[in-house]
């Protein structure tokens, strides 16, 4: 089963995704500031992101979605690809280790 985020038929809808890349990082988070409300008075109404700008730091940051660059299609493909090809590595790595391990038997 799919998890499902409910949005009130009244708010926008958000323009990005959870887990969605960006110049900024990977969206995290988003929560919304409704009009007529102190936070939206205060901080300005409109969607809110929590972004990750590095998947090896715990560093986060809050940005609203006009603060936010999306990816190009080449440089998203280009960083998908390059972690592709991480995990790739770290595959052959550990069937090494296995194989010394189990003195080059293995059932794969």
């Amino acid at each position: 089963m799919q998890p499902t985020i409910s949005i009130p038929q009244h708010w926008p809808y958000p323009r990005f995704n959870l887990e969605q890349r960006t110049q900024q990082g990977i969206i995290l988070g988003l929560y919304y500031y409704p009009s007529s409300t102190e936070l939206a008075e205060q901080f300005d109404d409109g969607w809110r992101y929590v972004l990750m700008p590095n998947k090896n730091s715990d560093e986060i940051s809050y940005l609203q979605e006009n603060q936010i660059q999306p990816l190009s299609p080449q440089e998203l493909f280009s960083e998908i690809t390059a972690e592709i090809e991480f995990y790739q590595q770290q595959i052959s790595i550990l069937q090494q280790q296995l194989a010394v391990l189990t003195g080059g038997f293995t059932n794969a």
